[in-house]
């Protein structure tokens, strides 16, 4: 046995769920292109759950059973007040929250497919009000309350800021959504995975996908690359700063994904709304900064933007705080990572593999007192 590293080319599983084969995104044979374009987030959600896109009176009903269960319990809420302030990453607070969940649910343990959608429906709507809620209470500000009419983006947004966003800010974090929802066998999906196979609950399978996806080299790159752009601050310095990191062999975050050889099909829906909204919003440089990295970084190196670079300046134009950005990724990610552990309950194998020893010889025990 040859271990691979970082099992790379390894085929692990079948999937039904999401597809990239020559550099193309599909979720259930719809092209990423035409969902980003077209699709409400709830449609991909449903689409990724049902392996087919609702009906009109499919997607209402849809809409309205997340928007009932948006509201978290009191528990939960209060619990954020014991966390230690300015301490927390949200990603710790939201593994945490999404654990604690499971004991005020019922059905926590029941394991047949159609609990397992009423817990996944509870689980996606709770999500993005976790994220918001405690984005205000370590600001010393109240949680707000969804509101039934509005839709799940739309939600987010006013729930973070209680603030009925724009229509061009639901459009771009809808878009953003989409884009994020699923991607194959990713580190968070294959975590979610592992985790479900040995029959362990899907409340424990997306704790442990979060675990995963806090990580800087898989969901906490968009806030690197905010870090980045902030640490650069205009244009003129881009070059500079760039060669510097060149010289020192550091990773330019934002930039290559293992299973992308001409770039990922995702980043472009990105760029185009980056550049919306840092026009709108008078933060016009960021987009700039960002035009100007992606030529050089593609130019000296051959390595494309991934979609984690322009959701970043997405994310700050629409008002969001940087350390969220990882948060939001799970708040689309939960819905392929449901797909998934949907899919391993339904023809499930535990994932076992085999390592490769590298480890010394056989060797005989010396008693202690030889030693």
């Amino acid at each position: 046995m040859t271990a691979t590293r970082g099992l790379e080319g390894v085929v692990a599983s079948e999937t039904s769920i999401s597809s990239i084969i020559d550099d193309t995104l599909t979720y259930v044979g719809y092209g990423i292109d035409d969902l980003a374009e077209k699709a409400s987030f709830e449609e991909v959600v449903y689409l990724l759950w049902h392996l087919k896109l609702p009906t009109k009176s499919e997607l209402e009903t849809f809409k309205q059973e997340l928007a009932d269960h948006m509201e978290l319990p009191k528990e939960i809420l209060d619990s954020f007040k014991t966390y230690p302030i300015g301490k927390v990453h949200p990603m710790a607070a939201l593994r945490t929250a999404v654990s604690a969940l499971a004991l005020y649910d019922d059905e926590a343990d029941a394991m047949d497919r159609e609990a397992n959608l009423r817990k996944a429906i509870r689980l996606q709507a709770k999500i993005p009000a976790i994220v918001a809620a405690f984005a205000r209470v370590r600001k010393g500000l109240e949680p707000v309350a969804p509101r039934r009419d509005l839709g799940f983006a739309a939600n987010f947004l006013y729930m973070l800021k209680e603030k009925e966003p724009e229509p061009i800010e639901v459009e771009a974090f809808n878009k953003a959504l989409v884009l994020h929802a699923d991607h194959e066998l990713n580190a968070s999906t294959f975590t979610a995975r592992v985790c479900v196979a040995t029959l362990s609950d899907i409340y424990s399978g997306v704790t442990a996908a979060i675990g995963a996806l806090k990580g800087p080299l898989h969901g906490g790159a968009n806030e690197q690359v905010m870090k980045m752009l902030t640490e650069i601050g205009s244009v003129d310095k881009v070059e500079d700063y760039l060669h510097e990191k060149f010289i020192n062999k550091e990773k330019i975050m934002g930039f290559g994904h293992r299973v992308y050889r001409k770039g990922d099909p995702r980043a472009k829906h990105l760029k185009k709304m980056s550049e919306k909204l840092t026009e709108l919003t008078g933060q016009r440089k960021y987009y700039d900064m960002s035009v100007k990295i992606e030529q050089i970084v593609t130019s000296e190196k051959g390595i494309p933007a991934n979609v984690d670079f322009y959701s970043a300046s997405v994310y700050h134009c629409l008002g969001i705080d940087h350390d969220l950005f990882t948060p939001i990724f799970a708040v689309s990610r939960i819905s392929g990572w449901i797909a998934h552990i949907l899919e391993q309950y339904a023809n499930n194998r535990i994932i076992r593999p085999r390592a490769e020893y590298i480890g010394p010889g056989m060797r005989q025990y010396v008693p202690l007192e030889d030693r």
